[in-house]
Order: C-alpha cells, then structure tokens, then sequence
C-alpha cells in the first residue's frame, strides 16, 4: 500500500496538531504565524495535488479509499478554497487568542471534505462527512460574543445532524438490500425494487440538505448571514462542494442501476433550485444573504448533470454523460472559487471598510453605495466575481455554466437548458443591483485603506476565475478525465 499517495492528507493533519500544540506557547500577537504556517501547509499539499492530477485509480485500505482523477480534482477544490479562507483570516481574526483552535479546525474540516472526495466506501464518506461537519459547526460559531455567530452554528448544527441521520438511514438501507458498503460491490449487487426506491429517497434527501437543494435549502441562508464571513466563504465554497462529490460517487457508481428511481427528483430538485433561489435573491437586502440564494441557485445548476448523466446513460449516449459530468466538475470548482472570493470581498466591506458600523445593518445594501470610490480595489474584484457568477464571458463561470448548458442540449433536454439560461439571465438583475450601487450610489464616507489579506485573497479567485476562463482547456481535460474515471468505474 503506498501511503505517499495521501501525503496530501497526512500533511494537513500533522499540520492541524502542530498548530494546536504551538499555540500554547505562543502569545496572541505571535499567533498570526500560525495563519501562515497553515497557508504554507495547504500550498504544500496542493502542489502535490496537482502533480498527482492525472493519476490511474488506486485503492487504499481495503478499498475504503480511492486516489484518482478526480478525487485529485475536488481535493484542488478544496484546498483552494481553504487557501483563500486562511489568507482572508489573516487579518479577520489577527487579534483572536484562539487562532489556533481556528486554523487547526480550519485544517481538518478540509482534510474531512479530502476524505469524502476520495471516498470509494460508504462508512469513509460518513466518517469524512462527519469530521468535516464537526468542525464547520464550532467554526460557525467561533465569534461566540456575536449572537447571530451563535444562532448560526446551532441551526447549522441541528440541520447538519438531521441530515446525517438522513443520510445514514439510507446507507444502512442500501446495506441491507446488499450486504455492502463497498460502492463498487453495491453497484453490481443492487437492482430496482421498492427497498432500493425507499433507499434512493433518503438518500436524495440526505445529499440534498448538505447540497442545500430545494426544498431542503432552508438552513443555508441563516447560517451563511450569521456565521463569520471567511467561514461562510468555507461553507459556501467548500463543504457544500464536498456533497457534491460525494453525491456523484454515490449515484453514478453504486446506484447507477436504479437511475430512473433519481432522474426525475434531481430534474425537479434542479428546476426549483435555479428558480426559487434566484427569485429570492432578488428581493435580499442582506448582500450575504442575496450570495447565500445565488448559491442555492448554483446548486440547482450543478444537479443539471445529474440529470443528464441519468438520461445520457438511459438512452447509450455515453459520450454526453461524461461530458455532462464533466460540466458539473467545472462548475463546482468555479462556483467554488467565485462564491469563495465574492464572501471574502462581503468581508472585507463589513469588517474593514465598514467598521464604523455596527449590527445588520452591516451588510446591508446600502452600505456598498459609492464603493467604487471609497475602495476602487474592493469593488473591482466584487464586480468581477460577480459577473463571473452571472456567467458574463470571458470568465470561468461562463464557461462551465456553457459546458453544463450544452450538455443538456445534446441530450435533447432542450426545456431544461431553456430554464437554466432564464435563470442565469434573472441572476443578472440582482448582481447588477449590487454593482450599481458600488459604482453609482453616493460614498458614505471617504477613500478607506483596504486590508492586504482580504484583498490578496480576492485577486487570488479574480485571476484563477479569468485566467480558466480565456484558457480553460487543461483544466476541462482534467474534469473529462475524472469524469471518465467516475463513469468508466
């Protein structure tokens, strides 16, 4: 067994406590380094990530575990996104004597989403999804003399652990119909039948809370408004993204066979997703609530692949299935780094450039009027990451959200792209709405200095966003090839 192929893994926890025992001999102004000891580490285990990008499937611990294509895929995402949320918490929690705590959190709730991503067996995606959902719950809740930082984590919590409970009721199902919990045994073992169907609903109910699918959607907003932004960004960004793969390991190897019992719910479950949430982010005063929405309809996007894998399949179109999954990779990892870097800029204007403020009214709207003016930077990144997310070319969301798109067109689901684009077009109201502001609206004070952290961040996600866009052929092959390795698996 070649252990060096989780050195990725291995890095971030022997990382997380490193940081954990340093910071008892450390005062709070020397704290700050473990910030950045914790970037070094996750660019460490990046590196190794993207080297190993193109790797053929190899299985681990009694093929529990998987190193492939594309779990080097989402583990890019992941740690990506885990970069832009430690270089952001720099300097938001620069003064906090519990930055270890919080950066050895930060550590292993990214090393549970690279668990969940490499994942071949359904007890390790359960054990990843819990470790990452443990520290999500304390990190939502680490501004513990906010209220609303509170309220968060507890919703998070009692949400997150209902949907755990969800989603191991259909597990332990799944297990009964084939005395597996292996993916692959279960994919050759399970075959339709009424406990398979009863199977499939808990399970889409599960993925669909941790996916935040409608109607399943309802703990997101609270808890991405409450929560500490740089930690939104992380759930936005990241542990949301962990479902998704999870959900694609899950449907499109072990019950692959009982595709028409899922198709149609993730058809519906997608409709109403893209719609419900752009509908509702157009009302929003809370720019972080409005993102939490868009993020809600992001999510509706992505289940367009399963859609179409199902029908692609059903109907010996391989080809587009794996184009189609292809899509949906793409769009995770730009939806992942456009959500990332746009809470980061949400942030930055309530923490910095805001401070003279004080309580919800803090990302309120109104409050970006003329920030064009007061911190061109800020509202240059926002502008674009915005656009990005409403899928304005040449940026990489407009080119996932056109591979997705296409797909469903090829696959002769013409009505579903037609609502895909009605609802990517509807999103451009309410981002334009907030770009208006910045730009049009009169400054409520003067030019502000902008934090180096924050911004350094935020020009991060701008460059990878335009960068992926104008050039995005070896990160598509790199998605065609996970996908391949999923479907050919």
């Amino acid at each position: 067994m070649n252990l060096t192929l989780l050195a990725p893994i291995l890095i971030l926890v022997a990382l997380s406590i490193v940081i954990i025992l340093a910071g008892l001999f450390l005062k709070t102004k020397q704290k700050i380094n473990l910030g950045y000891l914790t970037i070094l580490g996750i660019l460490a285990s990046l590196a190794i990530v993207v080297k190993n990008g193109f790797i053929p499937a190899q299985y681990l611990f009694y093929n529990t575990l998987v190193i492939d294509t594309l779990s080097q895929f989402f583990n890019m995402v992941f740690l990506i996104v885990a970069i832009l949320v430690a270089i952001a918490s720099l300097k938001y929690y620069e003064n906090n004597p519990n930055q270890d705590e919080y950066y050895s959190l930060l550590l292993l709730g990214t090393v549970g989403m690279m668990i969940v991503g490499s994942s071949s067996d359904l007890i390790t995606l359960f054990v990843g999804f819990e470790l990452a959902s443990l520290s999500t719950y304390v990190l939502a809740g680490f501004d513990k003399k906010d209220p609303r930082s509170l309220e968060a984590a507890l919703k998070y919590f009692i949400i997150g652990a209902i949907s755990s409970g969800i989603l191991l009721f259909g597990m332990s199902l799944v297990y009964g119909i084939t005395g597996s919990t292996n993916l692959a045994v279960i994919f050759s073992t399970l075959s339709t039948s009424s406990a398979a169907s009863l199977a499939v609903i808990f399970l889409i109910a599960g993925f669909g809370f941790k996916m935040a699918l409608v109607p399943f959607h309802m703990w997101a907003p609270d808890t991405y408004e409450g929560a500490p932004t740089p930690i939104t960004a992380l759930l936005a960004a990241g542990s949301k993204k962990m479902a998704f793969i999870a959900a694609f390991r899950v449907f499109m190897i072990a019950l692959i066979a009982v595709k028409t019992d899922w198709f149609l719910v993730f058809a519906v479950l997608a409709v109403i997703s893209m719609t419900l949430g752009n509908v509702v982010a157009i009302v929003q005063k809370s720019v972080k609530r409005m993102l939490a929405y868009s993020s809600i309809a992001h999510a509706g996007y992505i289940a367009i692949a399963f859609v179409v894998v199902a029908y692609s399949l059903e109907n010996a179109q391989l080809e587009n299935a794996q184009f189609a999954l292809a899509g949906g990779i793409l769009h995770v990892l730009s939806h992942g780094i456009m959500k990332a870097g746009a809470f980061i800029a949400v942030a930055l204007v309530g923490y910095m450039v805001l401070s003279d403020k004080k309580g919800p009214a803090l990302d309120h709207i109104d409050s970006y009027s003329g920030l064009g003016k007061r911190a061109p930077i800020t509202a240059l990144m926002l502008t674009l990451l915005l656009f990005a997310l409403a899928g304005i070319p040449p940026t990489f969301g407009f080119y996932s959200k056109f591979v997705l798109f296409l797909s469903a067109i090829r696959a002769d689901l013409l009505w579903l792209a037609i609502v895909a684009v009605l609802n990517s077009a509807l999103s451009v109201y309410y981002y334009a709405k907030v770009f208006m502001t910045m730009y049009w609206g009169e400054p409520t004070g003067g030019r502000i200095k902008e934090s180096m952290p924050y911004v350094t961040a935020m020009v991060i996600a701008v460059i990878l966003i335009m960068v992926l866009g104008i050039y995005p052929e070896p990160i598509y092959n790199w998605a065609i090839s996970s996908a391949g390795a999923l479907l050919g698996g």
